[in-house]
C-alpha cells in the first residue's frame, strides 16, 4: 500500500472512531461521549486495525471496524436503554434512577414505599414495582440486587432484621409479577450505609430506602 493510501485509510479509522464515540444525550439533546459509545468506539478502533492488518485496504479497515463496534457497544448500549425506559415508567414516582458505571440504581424511599417499622409494601406502591417489573423482564441481562437501608435511630440488630425483610418483600414481589428469581439477590444492611446525615430528619428520611441495583450478569 503506498503512503496516499495507508495515510487515506488512517484518517478513515480515526473517523469511525470519533463518530462512534459521540452520541446525542436524549435528556438534553447535547452531543457527548456516552459510555455505551466509548465501548463501541474502542470495538470499532480493534476491529479496523485488525482489518487493516488483514486487508492492507479501506474495504477491510471498514469491515473490521463494524464488527469491532457491534461487539464492542454491547453492554453499554444495553445498559442506556434501560436507564431511558426506567426514567420514563418511574417519571413522578419518588424514585431515583442513578447510573454508576455499569450498574444503575433505583433508589426508593422509605415514606413510600413501607409503613413506618413495617416491611408490609404499600398499597399505593404496588402500580411502581409493577412498572420496574415490566422492564426487568424485558431486559433480562442483568442481575438485581436489592438492599434495605434505615436511619441510625433504635436498635441496630432490629434495623438490620427490618431492612433485610424489606428488601426480602421487594425480591418477592418481584418474582410474583414473573421477574426470574434466579436473578435476584436480596440483603438487608440496617444503617451501615447511609447516603445522608443520620443528625437531622431529613438525612434520615434519605437513608430510609430500599435500592434495586442493576448489574452486569456474570
Amino acid at each position: 500500500m503506498n503512503l496516499y493510501k495507508k495515510t487515506s485509510s488512517m484518517i478513515l479509522v480515526s473517523t469511525i472512531i470519533f463518530s462512534a464515540s459521540c452520541t446525542t444525550n436524549p435528556y438534553t439533546g447535547d452531543q457527548q461521549a456516552s459510555k455505551a459509545a466509548t465501548y463501541g468506539a474502542a470495538g470499532v478502533a480493534a476491529g479496523a486495525l485488525t482489518g487493516y492488518l488483514t486487508g492492507k485496504n479501506t474495504k477491510s479497515t471498514l469491515i473490521g471496524a463494524a464488527v469491532g463496534g457491534a461487539a464492542g457497544g454491547g453492554y453499554g448500549y444495553y445498559r442506556d436503554v434501560q436507564e431511558k425506559k426506567l426514567r420514563e415508567v418511574l417519571k413522578g414516582s419518588g424514585v431515583q434512577v442513578k447510573k454508576d458505571g455499569d450498574n444503575i440504581r433505583l433508589i426508593m424511599p422509605g415514606n413510600i414505599t413501607f409503613p413506618s417499622n413495617q416491611y408490609d409494601i404499600k398499597g399505593s406502591f404496588f402500580k411502581v414495582l409493577n412498572s420496574v417489573s415490566l422492564v426487568l423482564k424485558e431486559y433480562d441481562k442483568t442481575k438485581i440486587v436489592i438492599g434495605g437501608h434505615t436511619d441510625s435511630d433504635g436498635d441496630k440488630s432490629k434495623n438490620t432484621i427490618l431492612s433485610k425483610n424489606r428488601a426480602q418483600s421487594v425480591a418477592d414481589y418481584l418474582a410474583s409479577q414473573g421477574v426470574d428469581s434466579s436473578r435476584i439477590i436480596s440483603d438487608g444492611y440496617g444503617s451501615s450505609q447511609p447516603i445522608a446525615n443520620n443528625s437531622n430528619e431529613a438525612g434520615k428520611s434519605q437513608n430510609r430506602r430500599v435500592e434495586i441495583n442493576l448489574m452486569p450478569a456474570k
